[in-house]
């Protein structure tokens, strides 16, 4: 019931959610003939073009993703644990699992696998079965490790964890059967604030391997590049929603872990 809870409640903080809400408020009121029937319209706008400014939304995810910049060179370390999220499963018409938007976890920890880094790999994410069905994407990115030259005997795998908490409790199970103390974490830039001090609290030392950048010096600076691109900036972008709304899913993030003693 947590997990749903989970995610359904915080919908009604994201700019989208809000933005029905305070419409469904409206329709009261029009309903009632009220005069204050225009107040839940204009908010509902103003959620809406608010969440979808590119200023905005660069701004809300640089907060995040910038917090934990890569070296220019990462440290060894004894194990690479890639989180969950970056895939998608095999489901007709799919040939095959596909990568999500995340997919560079994958990407990414594979690359680290083959420059040495560390001699094991460990998968960690299980799969929500009212959501998805299919195999676990601890299996999932093993798979797609396997293609990627990461042996099938370098990968290890947490097929049950449902969020990052799980995540790294699981995985601390893992390293500590294995006599394993530092590893490099593999996730995307705007998850990695939250996922470090979650590993961290479970006594962990975990690196910092953030990837899946998806804000950059050239989109910040794009914007203000032309008048055309400030005009563009201003108007309404799904993209940049999006975007919006993930960032705010992780602050909100942060503070239910926080309630809930998990950081």
């Amino acid at each position: 019931m947590f997990l749903f809870l989970s995610k359904l409640l915080p919908l009604f903080f994201y700019p989208l959610g809000l933005a029905c809400v305070l419409m469904v408020v409206a329709l009261v009121l029009w309903w009632k003939r009220s005069r204050w029937t225009p107040i839940p319209i204009s908010l509902a706008l103003i959620a809406l073009l608010v969440g979808s400014n590119g200023w905005v939304s660069n701004a809300l995810m640089r907060s995040l993703e910038w917090q934990n910049l890569p070296a220019a060179e990462l440290p060894s370390a004894e194990a690479i644990v890639i989180l969950g999220g970056a895939t998608k499963p095999a489901s007709p018409p799919r040939s095959g699992v596909d990568l999500s938007e995340e997919g560079d976890r994958v990407l990414y920890g594979a690359e680290l696998y083959r420059k040495g880094k560390a001699p094991l790999v460990i998968a960690s994410g299980g799969r929500i079965d009212w959501r998805r069905s299919g195999a676990s994407e601890s299996g999932d990115m093993a798979v797609i490790l396997e293609t990627l030259g990461v042996p099938k005997d370098a990968i290890l795998q947490d097929p049950t964890s449902l969020n990052t908490y799980e995540n790294a409790v699981n995985v601390r199970q893992i390293l500590r059967a294995r006599g394993i103390r530092q590893v490099l974490l593999v996730t995307s830039a705007f998850h990695m604030p939250r996922s470090l001090l979650i590993f961290k609290r479970q006594g962990i030392e975990a690196i910092a391997a953030p990837t899946d950048f998806l804000v950059t010096q050239a989109e910040l600076r794009e914007p203000n590049s032309s008048i055309q691109s400030t005009v563009l900036n201003v108007l309404p972008d799904a993209e940049r929603l999006q975007r919006s709304t993930r960032a705010l899913k992780e602050y909100i993030g942060i503070v239910i872990y926080r309630l809930r003693g998990w950081l």
